[in-house]
């Protein structure tokens, strides 16, 4: 290729890749490898989007996405059957955690508590050996629906 031909296709190429740039701009998701956690806290929103309590609380109930009541007792969703006695009671949840440790805590809770707890990392790749097939490469929960918890966490305060 000559010198001209290359600086005829050097217009295209920035401008692919300014393309590129922006497409990451405005999707601003942060990939799970890529999760700061710091001393237990991750203070920025996975999204750039804040979470939707509602759909927070369907996630949190959901047997296929969240299943949180598998582990967790919470008065607010006395209409499901079937909480755990696992993990703590979430009920006033929002009074012992700020908004940052509880992303933390949901994201991968293995970074906050250490390997010793049982509870799931919801937003990472770390999830241990023996995966489904069809599940690898996967988190349980999107960002989105990990801000969604969260926002529903959130809400969770002592009466």
């Amino acid at each position: 290729m000559t010198k001209r031909a290359t600086f005829k296709a050097l217009p295209a190429a920035l401008a692919g890749l300014a393309l590129m740039t922006a497409s990451a701009a405005i999707a601003g998701t942060v990939a799970p490898d890529s999760v700061p956690i710091e001393d237990m806290e991750l203070k920025q929103s996975l999204t750039g989007a804040s979470g939707d309590a509602v759909a927070g609380r369907e996630a949190f109930a959901d047997r296929k996405k969240g299943n949180c009541l598998a582990c967790h007792a919470n008065t607010d969703l006395n209409d499901q059957l079937f909480h755990g006695e696992v993990g703590p009671v979430l009920d006033g949840v929002a009074d012992r955690w700020s908004e940052a440790q509880l992303r933390a805590i949901v994201v991968n809770s293995k970074d906050v508590f250490g390997e010793q707890t049982i509870m799931p990392g919801f937003y990472t790749m770390k999830v241990g050996i023996n995966v489904a097939e069809d599940n690898q490469g996967q988190t349980i929960l999107t960002a989105q629906e990990v801000e969604d918890v969260v926002a529903y966490l959130l809400t969770l305060k002592e009466n």
